[in-house]
């Protein structure tokens, strides 16, 4: 009985499995698999995985078509299921609800965030305009880049490169 069900696995073991537009790695545990997407971290992978009823140590090529579903249906909408502080987009600067953004999305709302800093002039936009760091990090001794060609240390001619003649 158990080979029978074995070889029912490994004939409908799917090695690439496609949700939300990426393909992802059959081989690994759902859990896994699901960071592999742009706006996915581990936390938020988990809580999908507990809100579709689907068991996150599954193997993602074993998942069949009504749990992809239910994956691909759980991170369309999480807001309502999961809490606030587990969604990357809280409290949309256009819309004022809380959002959970993925893959081409992200990048683009990001990108479009930092081009209205820069175009109202705030602060941060205006760090992000000359390309230094944004968050408050010291500038002491970081992001010192873009500082020419560098020489190096100069040697006279004479000199070994022990620093002796």
């Amino acid at each position: 009985m158990e080979q029978k069900n074995q070889q029912h696995i490994e004939k409908d073991f799917k090695h690439l499995v496609r949700i939300a537009n990426t393909d992802l790695d059959g081989n690994k545990p759902i859990f896994k698999a699901l960071t592999k997407i742009k706006g996915i971290g581990f936390m938020f992978s988990n809580a999908i995985c507990t809100i579709a009823q689907v068991e996150a140590t599954k193997k993602a090529g074993i998942l069949s078509e009504e749990e992809i579903s239910r994956i691909e249906s759980a991170l369309k909408n999480p807001v309502g299921k999961m809490p606030d502080w587990l969604l990357n987009r809280r409290r949309d600067y256009e819309t004022g609800e809380n959002k959970h953004l993925l893959t081409g999305d992200l990048t683009f709302t990001n990108e479009n965030d930092i081009r209205r800093m820069k175009k109202i002039k705030s602060y941060k936009g205006i760090r992000h305009m000359l390309g230094l760091p944004v968050r408050g990090q010291r500038m002491r001794s970081n992001f010192r880049k873009n500082k020419g060609k560098v020489m190096g240390v100069k040697r006279s001619p004479g000199m070994k490169k022990g620093g002796k003649t």
